[in-house]
C-alpha cells in the first residue's frame, strides 16, 4: 500500500534549508577526500555554539551514536542500565550491545517517567540511568526542580544520561537548562542531535555535553573518519542559519498545538506534549485509530493496545491525519454506551425492572 505521509518516525517535515544543500553539494564534490580523522573542527563549532570548552563535546553518529560511545566508556559486561519504559526502542539495543543487563521501569499512569521508581532501581550494579526530556513517546517533560532533585540523589558511580533530543520542540517556562547543570554533576552527559529540529536524520549527527574526563573516555570510543564530510557541511551551515530553523520549529509547534486540539475536540483524550509529535494513549481507541490512519496512506507508530504516536507533519498531512481520526473516538464512544444500554435492558427483563 503506498504511503502518502511517513508520521512514524518523528522526522522533520522539511527538506534542509536552501543554503544547507548548497553547502552539502559543495562538500559533495570532494567526497574523494576524507573527513577528518576525528571531528575536532566540528566539536570546536559545536562547543562555541553551546558557549562551552571544546573538551565538554563529544560528537557522533546520531545521538545513538553518541550514546554507544557512553555506554561503551562506562559500562562492564555484567553491569546494569535503567531507564523507563515504554521509551525510544534503541535504549535496550545499546545495552545489550555492551552487554549490560537492562532495567526497564514502568511509566507512570499518565505518561511520565516515574522518578522515583527509576531512583529505587539503582544499586551498585548500575553504571547508567537514562532519562529521555521531552519524553519520547510520551512527549512528558521532567521540569527543572524535579530534574534537579533527581540528579541530587543519583550515585556518582551512576552516569546519568540526558536524552534531548527533543529539546527545541519544548517551549515550557519549566524546561530546565541541561547544560548549566554539568559543573555541579560529573555524572551527567546532555545528549542532543541535528536529526530533528534540524532536518538532518539521514546524514547521522548528534553530540553530547558532559565533563572533561567522561568527554576524554568517551573520545577514546570514537570512530576514526566516523563523521562525514557532507554531514560536517550541513551541521556548519545550520548553525550559520537558527534563525530560519527557529521559524520552521516554531510552525512544528503551531502544528502540534492544532492537531492537539482538533483531536481533543473530536473525543480524544490526549495530554500537551512538549515534542514533534502527539500521544494518543489507551483507553482511548488507538488500534481502531492506527488501522484508520493506515487506511489513510498514513504512517504512524502503532503500539498495540498500548498507544498511538503521531509525529507532525506538514499541513497537509496533519489534516490528512484529522480526516482519518475523525469519529474514531466518538463511535467507540458510541458503541460502548450502546453495549451498556444493551446490558441495561437484559437486567430489565430479568430482574423485573427492580
Amino acid at each position: 500500500m503506498p504511503v502518502l505521509h511517513r508520521l512514524a518516525l518523528n522526522e522533520s517535515p522539511y527538506p534542509p534549508l536552501p543554503s544547507v544543500r548548497k553547502a552539502m553539494q559543495r562538500a559533495v564534490a570532494q567526497a574523494h577526500r576524507y573527513p577528518q580523522f576525528y571531528p575536532d573542527d566540528l566539536t570546536e563549532r559545536i562547543a562555541a555554539w553551546c558557549q562551552v570548552s571544546p573538551d565538554r563535546v563529544v560528537v557522533g553518529s546520531g545521538s545513538v551514536g553518541v550514546a554507544l560511545q557512553l555506554l561503551q566508556a562506562v559500562v562492564e559486561p555484567g553491569d546494569t542500565m535503567a531507564y523507563a519504559w515504554r521509551s525510544f526502542d534503541a535504549y535496550p539495543l545499546l545495552g545489550a550491545m555492551v552487554g549490560a543487563h537492562t532495567v526497564p521501569v514502568p511509566l507512570a499512569p499518565d505518561g511520565c517517567q516515574d522518578l522515583d521508581a527509576l531512583l529505587a532501581a539503582l544499586d551498585d550494579r548500575t553504571r547508567v540511568v537514562v532519562l529521555c526530556n521531552p519524553h519520547n513517546p510520551t512527549g512528558t517533560l521532567v521540569g527543572a526542580d524535579a530534574l534537579s532533585a533527581f540528579l541530587r540523589q543519583v550515585p556518582r558511580h551512576v552516569t546519568v544520561l540526558l536524552d534531548e533530543a527533543y529539546v527545541e520542540f519544548a517551549r515550557d517556562a519549566d524546561l530546565p537548562d541541561a547544560p548549566a547543570l554539568l559543573g555541579h554533576h560529573p555524572n551527567l552527559l546532555v545528549l542532543r542531535t541535528f536529526s530533528k529540529a534540524y532536518g538532518l536524520a539521514a546524514l547521522r549527527v548528534g553530540y553530547g555535553l558532559g565533563d572533561p574526563d567522561l568527554v576524554a573516555r568517551m573520545r577514546r570510543q570514537q570512530l576514526p573518519f566516523g563523521i562525514n564530510a557532507v554531514a560536517t557541511a550541513a551541521v556548519h551551515a545550520s548553525l550559520c542559519a537558527t534563525d530560519e530553523l527557529r521559524r520552521r520549529v516554531d510552525t512544528v509547534i503551531a502544528e502540534r498545538n492544532r492537531l492537539h486540539h482538533q483531536l481533543v475536540q473530536r473525543g480524544w483524550h490526549i495530554r500537551p506534549g512538549h515534542a514533534n509529535s502527539l500521544w494518543l494513549a489507551a483507553p482511548d481507541p488507538v488500534d481502531e485509530g492506527a488501522a484508520a490512519l493506515t487506511a489513510a496512506h498514513i504512517q504512524a507508530r502503532h503500539y498495540p493496545g498500548e498507544g498511538l504516536r503521531l509525529t507532525v507533519g506538514s499541513r497537509e498531512a496533519n489534516d490528512t491525519v484529522l480526516a482519518a481520526l475523525a469519529g474514531v473516538a466518538d463511535m467507540k464512544r458510541q458503541a460502548g454506551m450502546h453495549r451498556t444500554h444493551h446490558r441495561t435492558r437484559r437486567w430489565a427483563r430479568t430482574t423485573g425492572g427492580r
